[in-house]
């Protein structure tokens, strides 16, 4: 009986199917944002791109979710997997967050480090896709998992350093001078980059869970 119950539970393996469907999800946003960075008239349609991932992303954690609630064997403390999959959500809702201010705005041209901190998002991202399957077998890969959550914390701070160079440099663009200073440019730049830098640290968050996640198996 008990066999026949395991059963007709979702397997342990679907939850690795699931959170690397998301983190692809991740990848996508993060490369899409760092094309909409590049202004021009495709902008708009790497928008959606965003927004269409974030959708495909909400779908998968409520799966997610639900596994959690149904299953009878989880890969590591169901805690946990709700945490994980709740903090790669916060990501992706993060970078919708952020395209939905540039499209209030219609915003087309970005600043130089604006663009960088778009690389520094889809960096965050692939090293999250990359990380994820390794929880599959956490004894095996913590060294390497260990590896990839402080390269994720690295470029967390390299993004935070562009963030207070770029506040800088808006600031001495747009102070006023003789009248001439734009204070409505240097506010809607100030919250662009405040939202990049917001999607980075939800990327951190993911490391910090992973981290906690290595710490209670190994």
């Amino acid at each position: 009986m008990l066999g026949w119950f395991r059963a007709l539970m979702p397997r342990e393996d679907r939850f690795s199917d699931l959170f690397a469907r998301h983190s692809a999800t991740l990848v996508e946003a993060a490369e899409a944002l760092q094309e909409v960075l590049k202004g021009g008239p495709d902008a708009a349609r790497h928008c959606q791109v965003i927004i269409d991932r974030e959708h495909e992303a909400d779908a998968i954690t409520a799966e997610v979710l639900l596994a959690v609630r149904r299953s009878f064997i989880t890969p590591f403390d169901r805690g946990d997997i709700k945490d994980l999959i709740q903090s790669m959500d916060d990501a992706i809702d993060q970078m919708n967050k952020t395209v939905k201010a540039i499209q209030l705005y219609e915003l087309r041209h970005f600043e130089p480090l604006m663009q960088d901190m778009g690389g520094t998002v889809v960096e965050a991202a692939r090293l999250t896709a990359e990380v994820v399957p390794l929880l599959n077998a956490v004894g095996t890969h913590a060294g390497r998992i260990n590896q990839i959550t402080e390269a994720i914390t690295q470029v967390e701070g390299r993004s935070d350093e562009m963030q207070e160079q770029g506040l800088k440099a808006l600031y001495r663009t747009h102070r006023r001078e003789g009248g001439d200073g734009d204070a409505m440019a240097y506010i809607i730049g100030a919250e662009i980059y405040g939202h990049l830098e917001d999607v980075v640290d939800r990327f951190e968050d993911v490391a910090n869970e992973i981290s906690g996640i290595v710490i209670e198996n190994v």
